[in-house]
This record gives C-alpha cells, sequence and structure tokens, in this order.
C-alpha cells in the first residue's frame, strides 16, 4: 500500500511542480498559508451548520487553487500567487457571500504585494476561471445543509436498534451524507464496514462495560487527563484537524501548486469520508452507548457528553482522524516538521501540543469513549474506514488536477 501511495504522489507532485530551487534573494509573503487563514475565518463567521458543507467549502476552494497553479512554472511566482489567491477569493465569494467586503480586502492585500500586470494578471483570470469551472461541476451535489439532514424514519426500538438520545431525543442527522456526490469515490458505500459486534458477545460485552465505567458524567474511573482529553476533541472534527493541517502546510516545501495540492487532497477526501461514514452509519443502524446501558444495566445511566444525533458505528470523529492521519503521511511524512500547538472551542483555555499524526488519532479514539458517545469498536473500526477513503483516494487525487 505504501508503494502505491507513493506513486499516487510522485504522479501528484509531477503535475504541481517541483521543489523551488534553494537560495532565493528575498523572503516572501506565504500566499498559501495567508490563504489558508482566510478560508478558516470565513467558514468560522459563515460556515453552515453542517460539517461535511464546510468541507465542501474547503475542498472546492482549494482544489480550485491547485488546479490553477498546478501547471504554472516554479520561476512565474507571482503568477502561482495571484492563482492561488484568485481561485480561493472567487470559491469563497460565491460559497459564503456574507463575507465579501473580508474576501475583496484580502485579495486586495495579496495582490498589491505583486507587480501589476503580466503574470499577476494572467494568474488572477485563471484563478477564477478554475473556481468557476468547479464551482459548476459540482452545483447540486448534495452536500448542502438540507440534503445533508434529509429526514430519515426511525426503526422502531429493539435491541441493538439506534433510537434518538436523551436530553434532547434530536432527530437523526447526517443521513443525507450517504446520497451526496464524492469526489473520488465511485459509490457511497464501496467501503462498508462489515457488521459491528453481535449483541452480548464478548466484544460487545466489553465495549459497553467500558464505556459504562469511563464514559459516565459521574465517572470514578476516568481519569482528570482522561477528562480533558475528552473535552478538548469534543470539538467538530472540521476545527480540531485546521491547525494540524496548517501545521503540515507551513512545514511543507515545494511551489505554492503542491502545497494548495495538500490542503485540497485533504479536504476533498474528507468529504468522501464523510460521505462514506454515513453510509455505514445508517447502513448498521447501531444503538448508542446511552441507549444500551439504560436498556440493560442502568436506566438511569448519563454520559459526560451528550450523545450526536446518529448511530454509533462508526464514530464519525474517528473516520476523520484516520483519514486525516493517511493524507498527512502520504504528503509531509509521520510527524510535523516541528512540534505544534494545538486549541479546542471546547476546552478553553488548554493548549496541547503535538507532532505525530497518529498522537491525533489515538486522543480521537480514546476521547469519545471517555466521552461515553462511542463505544471503542466504533472508534477502531471508523479508524479503518477512514485509512481505507484516503488511500483510495491519493492513488486517484491527480485525477483531479487535469
Amino acid at each position: 500500500m505504501r508503494r502505491v501511495l507513493v506513486l499516487a504522489l510522485v504522479g501528484i507532485f509531477a503535475v504541481v511542480g517541483a521543489s523551488p530551487a534553494a537560495g532565493s534573494p528575498q523572503r516572501r509573503a506565504d500566499v498559501v498559508a495567508e490563504w489558508f487563514d482566510v478560508t478558516a475565518a470565513t467558514v468560522a463567521a459563515a460556515g453552515a451548520p453542517t460539517q461535511s458543507t464546510n468541507s465542501r467549502t474547503w475542498a472546492i476552494s482549494w482544489l480550485a487553487a491547485a488546479r490553477a497553479a498546478r501547471a504554472i512554472p516554479t520561476a512565474q511566482r507571482d503568477r502561482a500567487d495571484a492563482a492561488v489567491a484568485s481561485a480561493v477569493h472567487a470559491a469563497l465569494v460565491a460559497l459564503a457571500p456574507a463575507r465579501r467586503a473580508e474576501l475583496d480586502a484580502a485579495l486586495r492585500t495579496t495582490l498589491d504585494r505583486l507587480p501589476p500586470g503580466g503574470q499577476r494578471d494572467l494568474g488572477v483570470s485563471e484563478g477564477v476561471r478554475e473556481a468557476e469551472d468547479l464551482l459548476a461541476e459540482r452545483r447540486g451535489d448534495g452536500l448542502d445543509p438540507a440534503s445533508v439532514n434529509a429526514p430519515f424514519d426511525v426503526p422502531p426500538p429493539a435491541p441493538g436498534v439506534w433510537q434518538p438520545t436523551p436530553p434532547s431525543f434530536t432527530p437523526p442527522q447526517q443521513a443525507g451524507n450517504r446520497f451526496a456526490r464524492p469526489f473520488l469515490l465511485a459509490r457511497a458505500d464501496q467501503f462498508r464496514l462489515p457488521p459491528p459486534p453481535a449483541l452480548d458477545s464478548p466484544r460487545d460485552r466489553a465495549d459497553v462495560a467500558e464505556v459504562r465505567a469511563y464514559g459516565a458524567a459521574n465517572s470514578t474511573a476516568r481519569t482528570a487527563a482522561q477528562t480533558e482529553t475528552a473535552q478538548f476533541w469534543l470539538q467538530s472534527s472540521l476545527v480540531g484537524y485546521t491547525e494540524p493541517l496548517r501545521a503540515a502546510v507551513t512545514g511543507l516545501s515545494g511551489p505554492p501548486a503542491r502545497r494548495a495540492a495538500l490542503v485540497a487532497a485533504f479536504h476533498v477526501i474528507l468529504v468522501d469520508t464523510q460521505i462514506a461514514t454515513s453510509d455505514s452509519k445508517y447502513a448498521h443502524l447501531r444503538w448508542r452507548p446511552v441507549t444500551a446501558i439504560r436498556a440493560t444495566a442502568d436506566p438511569q445511566w448519563t454520559p459526560l457528553h451528550a450523545t450526536p444525533a446518529h448511530p454509533d458505528y462508526p464514530s464519525g470523529h474517528n473516520t476523520y482522524s484516520g483519514a486525516a492521519e493517511a493524507v498527512l503521511t502520504a504528503f509531509a511524512g509521520p510527524s510535523a516538521r516541528e512540534p505544534f500547538r494545538a486549541t479546542s472551542p471546547t476546552a478553553p483555555g488548554v493548549t496541547r501540543t503535538y507532532q505525530r499524526w497518529a498522537d491525533l488519532t489515538r486522543d480521537n479514539v480514546d476521547a469519545r469513549v471517555w466521552s461515553g458517545i462511542h463505544t471503542r469498536t466504533a472508534d477502531e473500526q471508523g479508524v479503518v474506514l477512514g485509512r481505507r477513503v484516503a488511500w483510495f483516494g491519493l492513488a486517484r487525487f491527480a485525477s483531479l488536477l487535469g
């Protein structure tokens, strides 16, 4: 599998250009990092209520940027910078029009640093064209919020079968993701997981017992450090992986096209991962730990954190972490170039330091058990599904660059 990924990435890097010669005469502004931050700010301020819709915004914006810059010679850096900035700007204006003023100001800042005419203007036209073409290509792909949260008929209660969970008993969410059009997968069920452990099997009993002990709101088994991990990774995966992805992007050598390709590949593959996750969740409809524990052991049991409104198997946080780890490793190796700091809106004031991508995956697996909202099997199989989608996508990503 590693040989397949290496060959696939050689193809990607051949399309987007080789590393520049060392010893450039002056330090340039990092336009890729600059527009990465603009994208993050735009999604934070004007994003959709559904994560996969926001992942789509990232994917379209940065795939357009990677396409716009892919064939630009390394020496034409002004043209490449203009192409990346203009592609991301054009896509974001279309997808988050409420941020038009901020996006226009950011584009002026970028373009005003570049010599007028010539390369700059050519790059602008290339970026806008690629964004417009990609927006048209992805129109009606089923990743809008209404389609993502399409109605789903909850099955009658039965042992092992998912039901809305306390305290809110919210109707099922993200059921429509599985009907969306992927970027690279042939279909949503391409890597559907096998069924979860049989009810009352040794693995099922162990899973439920672990969550009951370590995931309870009043747990005496869970340590303070474990509670902090659960609280830290309660954040959405898209938000939680923004800082790790930025660390990979800023640590990656090469021209703008290569680094834009990392951002694009990451989010394209994560869109497909969320589609595949919805398929497995709603194919197996496994009940959540809170439902299982209340039905079989303790009617008053309460998890540390409120349970999200979709089935247990697999864990979406861990399909995300598995896919993210695979993409980051393929582009940047097993670790960031330097240790980086990570924060979380669900754990204000807490800062964690990471370097190995696998450590993010490990913490996500544990966190969902310690939150009381997933079984360990759902977490571990989520990682498996995410990696499979990522390996498939990485082997084919170059085909999206044209």
